[in-house]
């Protein structure tokens, strides 16, 4: 095991993997910007280390800075969380460069993975369904035409190496190809350094559905259920539940049993979430594989009893599994709303500020994962989601009570939240019966502001 683990990430996500760390009786650094001087993770690890000023690139995407972070404390690890540099190639082939280990896939899988395009050729040679579309990047615009009639509008232009809702447009004629092209290319350029884009056809209003797999280097593999995303607007994720209301136990099966058929294709190891779009008829379609921990992870751990990121730090030092895949059982239901420093009303703009009153709620079954405190200051240079309210329940109408309670304890003064648009969706019929999708949130909240 090691001895000393750096976490190159910062917010509640670098305070989770520290009390991992801490469990696992590892000692642990954390590097921090300018800006985060007083952030919770700064504080709380065994060590800390500046890295650079507030600007991501500068301190939280400097590879530099991080491996001599690491090499200064002794780290034998690092830790990247999710974002950042989590699913970044090249860092993890730096860190084997400078032996230190990354508690993540190989960078060779990750490679693989990374560009979407490929990742799909990869699967759909592997035998797991994929969305009808191209085969590859597509370069010219003939081409993409081609396609595109073949596929049948609508399509989706999406950047090869996307993530996080990120170059994707909406293609619903042959009209509006060539300048949505043009503009997925250039926002993709833009966020990725690569303007390579593929197509595929547009599957409306599906579920957004994830399997969570866990890999060790020895060649076990064991997926834990499924997560329903389909609560998300632009494409960014709001509320998550575990499991779906649309996934049957032998649609699970299936669905898991496809999952670790994608990671055994690209020899993947460690924590990895293979993404799938379900439709009405409850086929379904491989999306995208991220190789990394997931935001919304604490809810297959609340259903499954089984920690991610201990087993994340295991997995890196070389242990085996020791869980097989009939030990694993779905107990109950969870759920997950993202608290976000933002004002809904304004059409979500971010609100940064000094929070001057907190009140976090408890009891059985509530989980948060935050790294606020009162007094702390939210900067406006990074993500504005500033906790995880996690609903643990018997029964899905129990989580749903649950977790109706706890946001109504939730109180964040000095900063706007969307804690009562989350109370909102949670007291919502729609959401209670289990009937909304994908496209469900981005209708909802247009109805809102006409209101």
């Amino acid at each position: 095991m090691f001895k000393k683990v750096l976490i190159a990430n910062r917010g509640e996500i670098a305070v989770r993997i520290i009390r991992a760390c801490r469990e696992l009786g590892i000692r642990c650094v954390a590097v921090y910007s300018t800006a985060d001087k007083n952030a919770l993770h700064a504080q709380i690890a065994d060590e800390s280390v500046c890295i650079g000023p507030p600007s991501t690139k500068d301190s939280y995407l400097n590879m530099e800075a991080i491996i001599s972070a690491a090499i200064i404390t002794n780290s034998d690890a690092i830790h990247p969380g999710f974002g950042f540099l989590s699913e970044n190639a090249e860092f993890a082939r730096l860190c084997e460069k400078f032996r230190i280990e990354f508690i993540g896939p190989s960078y060779e899988s990750i490679e693989m993975l990374g560009d979407k395009a490929k990742a799909k050729v990869t699967m759909e040679n592997a035998g797991v369904p994929v969305i009808p579309g191209s085969k590859g990047a597509v370069r010219t615009l003939d081409e993409a035409r081609q396609i595109a009639e073949k596929a049948g509008y609508p399509v989706l232009v999406k950047a090869s190496a996307g993530g996080g809702g990120r170059g994707i447009r909406r293609v619903d004629t042959p009209e509006e190809l060539e300048n949505q092209m043009l503009m997925a290319q250039q926002e993709a350029k833009n966020f990725f350094g690569d303007d390579s884009v593929y197509i595929e056809k547009f599957l409306i209003n599906p579920h957004h559905v994830e399997i969570q797999i866990v890999a060790d280097k020895y060649g076990n593999a064991i997926y834990l259920g499924e997560r329903d995303c389909s609560m998300q607007r632009r494409n960014q994720k709001v509320l998550e539940e575990s499991p779906s209301p649309v996934v049957s136990p032998e649609l699970r099966k299936k669905m898991g049993e496809s999952a670790l058929i994608a990671s055994r294709q690209c020899g993947y190891y460690n924590a990895g979430t293979i993404e799938f779009l379900v439709d009405d008829d409850r086929n379904f379609y491989f999306m995208e594989m991220n190789t990394r921990i997931q935001v919304e992870h604490p809810i297959t751990e609340a259903v499954t009893g089984f920690d991610l990121v201990k087993a994340q730090i295991k997995i890196a030092s070389g242990e085996k599994l020791d869980i097989r895949q009939e030990d694993i059982k779905i107990s109950g239901h969870a759920i997950e709303c993202r608290i976000n420093a933002e004002n809904p009303d304004l059409d979500f703009r971010p609100s940064p500020g000094r929070i001057e009153a907190l009140n976090i709620p408890g009891g059985p079954g509530i989980r948060i994962d935050t790294a606020v405190y009162q007094g702390y200051s939210i900067t406006p240079y990074y993500d504005s989601m500033i906790a995880k309210v996690i609903a643990h329940g018997s029964t899905r109408e129990e989580a749903i009570l649950k977790m109706k309670w706890a946001l109504s304890e939730f109180i964040v003064d000095g900063v706007d939240t969307n804690v009562d648009f989350q109370l909102e969706l949670i007291k919502n019929h729609d959401f209670e019966t289990g009937k909304y999708n994908i496209g469900y949130l981005n209708e909802y909240t247009e109805k809102r502001k006409k209101k």
